[in-house]
């Protein structure tokens, strides 16, 4: 798998790329946007940190692209739609970097609490300004916006300093509320409270000017303002005007909606003697690059041996602990999907996967993307993966359903794939023994059989001698028959007959077969998931 490079990454991760035998690593961090779009086609992974853009054009360009990898924790500059349309996956290093923003946030607050910036600029003037006066923090009212691991790290910090430290999140749990002991308030409460705000918010549709105009008026006055998050979420233009009228007493701003500053107003907010303005370094320590430089080169190591990503964003995540006991279903609904898709004669309009025993208990979304991807292999052009099997299937307009039993059947596990189209309806229910993928039933018919390469599904009247004749055809076309299960409802009613064979039936000998017995449908399968793992 050959990597490349495009940015400066710890050498520590580096490292671990180069010793893995099945990757090949190119190192260009001078590339321009020309030269890395004319290049980019000739490799199958890419890492970055902030500075280069995966955006729609560069990921095109890329043809042979399987992984990009973003050595930091946000894809700002990745289009994870794009990617995930094309099958790529993105990965990043999510918690690397937490406790240098940590302790760059803190810094930055304390720093402008103690109006350290002043004071260095006075006496570096020549000055010896005892006058200048600094706030406390104890005794404050501190508010979080957003109680990630960043938030909750600032939280944990900021409660040593003996100040009320408040949150506001609406997408956290009670339960991180009470292992952060704080209160959990509105953001409109949080405004008007606090003396501190500091932000810890990803920059999406949902955050975008967040802090602006309107909430900029609410805010106490004096209050000091802290963004180490991204730039885009406190608007600006606003920021300056707050400082300006003094209404805002003091901003600390690390992360910009240009990076660097070009605009005027940017670069007369940078300017203003109330702005403590960092260039983007909230996780520039040595040890935050080495984490986040390991953790993406151990998930491409992973990605190249064929293993579950760790820190993959756009396919649904593993639990590693529960690989042993995930691994099973996933061969076992990779199969089914693979057999049941090539029975479908139309266009599908809903699957449902359904879980029963106690695989239920499990997250089983990873099972389903896995069998989504398999299933819609067989009924479009381009490669379907577990990244972009829920996009093609959304704009397929099939809908997908994921149904949870726990209660064990006659199976202690099974799963359950229903798939339906205009006027057509096909069921397969599969399970395992000692880790071996079974299918024992098939539509209404009760079976059981070990899945082949090879597979010849034939529903006919049941009568004498009808087994005999689809031997006889096959025989005459040298194909032989390594197993047989029968299923029926009645004497003498609809039968079904599953053959495992040693190698495929040409159309015609199917037609032949048609030709010489009553059946209601007849299809060879060419199962290749169920080929033997190597």
């Amino acid at each position: 798998m050959k990597i490349l490079v495009a940015e400066k990454v710890a050498k520590e991760g580096l490292l671990i790329l180069e010793k893995d035998p099945l990757v090949e690593l190119d190192v260009k961090t001078d590339l321009s946007r020309e030269e890395l779009l004319r290049i980019i086609d000739s490799y199958e992974g890419l890492v970055i940190r902030s500075a280069t853009k995966a955006d729609r054009e560069l990921l095109e360009a890329g043809k042979n692209l399987k992984v990009v990898a973003r050595a930091g924790v946000g894809l700002d500059n990745v289009d994870l739609k794009a990617a995930s349309e094309r099958g790529i996956i993105v990965c990043n290093a999510p918690f690397g970097n937490i406790n240098s923003v940590v302790e760059h946030a803190m810094a930055l607050i304390l720093a402008t609490c103690r109006k350290l910036v002043k004071a260095d600029t006075s006496i570096k003037g020549g000055a010896w300004n005892r006058s200048i006066k600094a706030m406390e923090l104890k005794g404050k009212v501190a508010g979080v916006i957003g109680l990630n691991k960043i938030g909750g790290g600032v939280v944990t910090r900021l409660k040593a300093f003996d100040c009320e430290v408040i949150g506001c999140d609406p997408y956290i749990s009670e339960k991180r509320v009470q292992d952060l002991g704080i209160r959990l308030v509105s953001l409109e409460e949080l405004i008007r409270s606090s003396d501190v705000i500091t932000v810890h918010v990803p920059l999406n549709d949902e955050t975008r000017n967040l802090i602006a105009a309107p909430q900029l008026q609410q805010m106490k006055d004096g209050v000091i303002l802290v963004n180490t998050a991204r730039g885009g979420i406190i608007n600006e233009q606003d920021l300056l005007a707050a400082l300006e009228s003094g209404k805002v007493g003091a901003a600390c701003v690390d992360v910009w909606s240009e990076e660097p500053p070009q605009s005027e107003h940017l670069k007369k907010l940078v300017a203003h003697e109330r702005m403590l303005a960092i260039p983007h370094l909230g996780a520039s320590s040595a040890e935050a690059q080495i984490n986040v430089s390991i953790d993406v080169a151990r998930d491409i190591v992973r990605f190249a041996n064929e293993q579950p990503m760790e820190y993959a964003a756009n396919i649904p995540r593993f639990d590693s602990s529960l690989m042993g006991q995930m691994r099973p279903f996933l061969r076992l609904v990779n199969i089914m999907a693979d057999f049941v898709s090539q029975l479908a004669d139309s266009n599908l309009n809903k699957v449902t996967f359904t879980y029963q025993g106690s695989v239920a208990e499990y997250d089983c979304s990873p099972i389903t993307v896995c069998g989504m991807a398999a299933l819609l292999n067989n009924k479009v052009e381009q490669d379907v993966n577990m990244v972009n099997a829920a996009l093609i299937a959304e704009n397929m307009g099939i809908a997908v359903e994921e149904v949870k039993n726990p209660a064990p059947a006659a199976f202690a596990n099974t799963v359950t794939i229903d798939i339906e189209g205009p006027g057509m309806r096909r069921t397969i229910v599969g399970t395992h023994f000692e880790g071996q993928p079974r299918v024992v039933r098939l539509r209404d018919y009760q079976v059981d059989f070990a899945p082949e390469e090879h597979m010849l599904v034939i529903t006919y009247q049941d009568r004498p001698g009808m087994i005999g004749k689809i031997g006889q055809v096959l025989g005459e076309h040298d194909i032989n028959i390594a197993a047989m299960n029968l299923g029926r409802q009645q004497k003498r009613g609809e039968a079904m007959v599953i053959l495992s064979l040693d190698s495929p039936v040409p159309s015609n000998v199917v037609d032949e077969i048609g030709s010489v017995i009553v059946a209601s449908f007849i299809k060879y399968l060419h199962v290749l998931k169920a080929r033997p793992e190597q």
